[in-house]
């Protein structure tokens, strides 16, 4: 009898053990089949977003396509500009030179002046600063009206005067303080400009040549034209004694006169 019961829950004990080993085989199955559910829908939502990003480089491929396009277009007509353009800067290098040399025959007109000593300076006008200083200055060359005038004051450093001489009618004074604004050249070395008194349109015949810089009379007085050679003809008149004019603070009248022989137009 008890073996007989013995047996009986032998083989519950087996039955129990069966029964729990086939429920975590179907938990396990069932897991596995949810984690493979995940999967595929992992797979499917990562397909469906890999034909989305393939739908945009679709697309922006077309709008590279269509942007190409335009730019091509865009490239066509300078293209055909390009090709026009030698012909055409040819002829406005053409016109650039006559042009140029129209303005250097007409307007940039040299000066050439001889000294008693032999020594010579020319200076080159500039008319697109002082048109009427330029043109009244030319008028007194052309007329023969500085032979024999002298540079009657000498400042080393600063500038050199002449033209003293017979009187001349004044000139209005073109520089930017008398309401001329066009005329911006800078009294730097080598450039020649009208000398006046107080009274801003008193400028008639006298003219200085600047030594150094100086720009204080910038906008101050009619710069016109500049020395273009021969500076070391001007330089030289330092080198001549000079005795106290009564307002200068030094010596600036030349104790021998510095005399200009001729003046005349050479280009």
């Amino acid at each position: 009898m008890k073996q007989k019961q013995i047996l009986a829950l032998l083989l519950c004990a087996l039955l129990a053990l069966s029964f729990l080993t086939a429920c975590g085989t179907k938990t396990e199955a069932t897991a596995n089949t949810q984690v493979s559910g995940d999967a595929q829908q992992t797979q499917a939502d990562a397909a469906d977003d890999t034909k989305a990003a393939d739908q945009e480089i679709a697309n922006a491929k077309d709008t590279a396509k269509s942007d190409g396009k335009t730019a091509a277009d865009a490239d066509t007509k300078p293209s055909a500009d390009a090709q026009q353009t030698p012909a055409d800067a040819a002829d406005d290098t053409k016109t650039d030179d006559r042009n140029q040399k129209e303005t250097t025959d007409m307007e940039h007109t040299k000066v050439k002046f001889t000294m008693e000593n032999g020594g010579t300076f020319t200076m080159e006008m500039y008319p697109e600063y002082a048109p009427k200083t330029v043109e009244n200055f030319l008028e007194l060359v052309e007329s023969g009206y500085y032979a024999g005038t002298t540079f009657h004051r000498v400042y080393p450093g600063f500038m050199a005067q002449g033209g003293e001489g017979a009187e001349t009618p004044s000139i209005k004074g073109e520089f930017a303080s008398n309401g001329f604004t066009q005329n911006t050249l800078k009294h730097t070395r080598g450039v020649v400009s009208m000398a006046r008194t107080t009274m801003k349109d008193s400028a008639s015949s006298q003219f200085f040549i600047c030594y150094d810089t100086a720009d204080f009379l910038d906008g101050e007085y009619a710069a016109f034209a500049r020395v273009v050679d021969g500076m070391e003809t001007v330089d030289a008149f330092c080198d001549i004694e000079r005795e106290y004019n009564g307002f200068d603070r030094v010596a600036t009248s030349p104790v021998e006169p510095i005399v200009i022989a001729s003046a005349e137009v050479v280009a």
